[in-house]
Parts: structure tokens; sequence; C-alpha cells
């Protein structure tokens, strides 16, 4: 047993080494060349919290785009803050189903497979809550 967590500790002592002298070369290479390798982009993090005002903003710039999901759901009230994960699920449900409904129109008037004034609109309450990802 002793043999397998030693063996173990050095498989895992030797990556990091590998890792180490590996990581400073190939980021000498990428500054050299800025083509080369992955560009990583900054995204900033969801926030913990939205405002229910921005929340309730977002809800009805979705549901007067025509989200049958963001129209039935219960404006907040009474709370200054919801949880983030109130936000990014009606960003979520109103993008399927946009999608859902802008399955047939052609490639021309879509945008990430949704019409457009439906992207714009996603976008817009995504915006007005402070989401980047959902």
């Amino acid at each position: 047993m002793k043999l397998i967590v030693r063996t173990g500790l050095a498989i895992v002592a030797s990556a990091a080494a590998l890792a180490a002298a590996v990581l400073p070369g190939s980021a000498a290479i990428a500054a050299e060349n800025p083509g080369v390798g992955a560009v990583a982009h900054a995204v900033a993090a969801n926030p913990k919290t939205i405002k229910a005002a921005a929340y309730n903003q977002a809800r009805s710039i979705l549901a007067n785009a025509g989200s049958q999901t963001a129209a039935k759901s219960h404006p907040v009230h009474g709370k200054d803050d919801v949880p983030v994960s109130y936000g990014t699920s009606l960003l979520a449900a109103a993008r399927d189903e946009f999608r859902h409904a802008d399955r047939n129109l052609p490639a021309k008037q879509k945008k990430s497979d949704m019409s457009i004034p439906h992207y714009n609109a996603i976008h817009s309450a995504a915006k007005t809550m402070g989401i980047d990802r959902w």
C-alpha cells in the first residue's frame, strides 16, 4: 500500500515539475507570436445576487419579446435582491423557447439559432441583470 502511495506522489510531483518547466516556454512562444495558441477572453463572473428591480425589468423585456415563460413568471416583490440563479434560469428558458419558436426561419434572419429581435431581447435582459453566462 505504501508503495502505491509513494508511486502516486512521485507521479504527481514529476507532472508538476514538467508543467512548471513547459509553461514558461509556451508562454514565451505565445508572447513572441500572439497568433499562436488559444486566446483567453476575460469573462466577468456572474454576480451572486441581482437586484429585484433589475430582474423584474429583464422579465418584462423578455415577456414583451414574446417569451411565455417570462410572462408566466412572477415578478419579485418584497425583497431587495434575488439569487442570480433566478435570472440565469429565466434567460435560459427564454433562449430555449425562442430557439424553438424560430427554428424554421432562414439562416439569414437568425443569430445564435433565434431571430435577431429575440437575440437582442435576451442580451438586453442579460445586460440589465449584469449576467454574462447563462
